[in-house]
């Protein structure tokens, strides 16, 4: 099969792609010849920031509904989730920009 010094190196890609499954990983590689690692977090944020940005909305939407007026604090609000939706947005695209 392979030596020691190609397990090890085998074991230092599964240890860099955090999988233990050294059958799965070896198929993987058979089969496509490269496997990639994704980091979502970014994106987790950015959908948790939109969930919250529009969370909000509805509750500033039904609260002016409901007494007819649109608080300056509530525009003020929506306008920073935005803000904060858009940076991490625009962070996201820089680091995919950076793909070869």
């Amino acid at each position: 099969m392979v030596n020691e010094r190609e397990k090890a190196l085998i074991e230092e890609k599964m240890r860099q792609l955090g999988t233990k499954n050294m059958g799965a990983y070896i198929r993987k590689m058979a089969i496509d010849g490269y496997v990639v690692r994704l980091d979502l977090s970014d994106i987790s944020e950015l959908v948790s920031l939109l969930r919250r940005s529009s969370n909000n909305l509805n509750q500033y939407a039904k609260r002016a509904h409901e007494t007819g007026r649109i608080h300056e604090a509530d525009i003020e609000d929506i306008q920073s989730g935005l803000k904060s939706v858009w940076e991490k947005a625009d962070q996201i695209m820089t680091r995919l920009s950076t793909i070869d």
